[in-house]
């Protein structure tokens, strides 16, 4: 039998990206055969923040002001598109993973969740890396930013926060956005691109259902309103501001309530 939080923990700490996948797609398939051989613990004393999660000593991490842009029109400029959308890929496993490690005494479907989250996240970072080596280039061959952990970092003490800020902020953001892109990428005769940006969107909108979820469930369990609960955390960590335009109708699918993409209109 062993511990579902360690065995997360090491997930999260590989730095090779691909044996990282490989890991992930492993501890997925041993939960998937049989839960009750992994053991979910209560105790927290052994639960750390965590500056730097495994990553390659490449890409270089820089402020997202220096992040190179380039033209979808372009074939270089899909390289450093699709480079962006594996490094979003390559976090979202952590991210995934950071919650089974962190977070303890959840319901087995908390867990369940995140574990096919990670894996899910795992599989786009393959199909995306085949990419970027079908055209030339490779995870790393251009800057990133680390906005994304340093969320984690941020939330890594609430599991509220955690859910609100990560999976219904950040990864809600690729609701918003990806349709264009597509569209984009598909103007430019691009298929294949267009074709994995197609897939990760609709696997992101369970994605962040799962965090609408669980965010709603521990507010009602603390005794939150959770539409209330949501502005403030909006206020708090992002001085009250989210980029626009919603995508509304992949937002309601993913869990938001009508009230909160009115809130989210007014900011």
């Amino acid at each position: 039998m062993s511990d579902i939080h360690q065995a997360a923990y090491n997930v999260l700490m590989l730095q090779d990206p691909l044996q990282k996948c490989e890991a992930m797609h492993k501890l997925y398939r041993e939960w998937l055969s049989d839960e009750a051989s992994l053991i979910i613990l209560s105790d927290t004393d052994s639960v750390f923040s965590i500056p730097e999660p495994g990553r390659p000593l490449k890409p270089e991490l820089v402020s997202p002001k220096l992040l190179a842009k380039r033209s979808l029109y372009t074939e270089e400029g899909r390289s450093v598109l699709m480079h962006a959308i594996a490094h979003i890929e390559f976090n979202a496993i952590n991210l995934a993973v950071d919650a089974v490690y962190r977070f303890r005494a959840q319901p087995n479907a908390f867990y369940a969740d995140w574990l096919k989250v990670a894996d899910d996240e795992a599989r786009h970072f393959a199909m995306v890396l085949k990419y970027l080596h079908e055209h030339g280039t490779d995870y790393g061959s251009y800057t990133a930013h680390n906005g994304l952990w340093e969320m984690v970092n941020k939330t890594d003490h609430d599991i509220v926060h955690r859910m609100a800020l990560v999976p219904r902020v950040l990864e809600a953001r690729g609701l918003d956005v990806s349709p264009a892109m597509i569209m984009k990428l598909e103007q430019a005769g691009d298929t294949a691109a267009a074709e994995i940006l197609t897939v990760i969107y609709n696997d992101e909108i369970s994605h962040v259902e799962a965090g609408s979820r669980w965010f709603r469930y521990h507010c009602e369990k603390q005794g939150l309103d959770a539409d209330k609960t949501f502005m403030e955390l909006i206020q708090l960590y992002m001085k009250g501001k989210l980029k626009g335009p919603f995508n509304e109708v992949a937002r309601i699918q993913a869990g938001f309530a009508n009230s909160e993409i009115e809130s989210l209109n007014q900011l």
